[in-house]
């Protein structure tokens, strides 16, 4: 079982399944650092201003080069979240 999960097919990071350990190679990557549960690791590289894939979906733009096997977080990554349970509509 592989200890990086791609949750879509267009996605250019992976998930760590575990706390993961540096040089762990995995899915056709080398880890540069360790990386914690559930955080991003770049699946190739990944130019500055490029968007970062996640579900399938933009999820924020690189703000630096990432290269694969990368830690992907606010470091390096601008975030385009948009905190929707802040927003207010009129359903009327």
């Amino acid at each position: 079982m592989s200890q990086l999960l791609r949750l879509h097919p267009d996605d250019n990071v992976l998930i760590a399944l575990n706390a993961l350990p540096a040089g762990l190679e995995a899915e056709g990557v080398r880890l540069h650092s360790d990386i914690s549960l559930a955080h991003k690791v770049a699946a190739r590289p990944i130019a500055a201003g490029e968007p970062v894939l996640k579900y399938g979906m933009v999820i924020g733009h690189a703000t630096a080069d990432i290269p694969a096997g990368a830690h992907v977080h606010v470091h390096n990554l601008a975030s385009q979240y948009t905190a929707t349970h802040y927003h207010t509509e009129d359903l009327t």
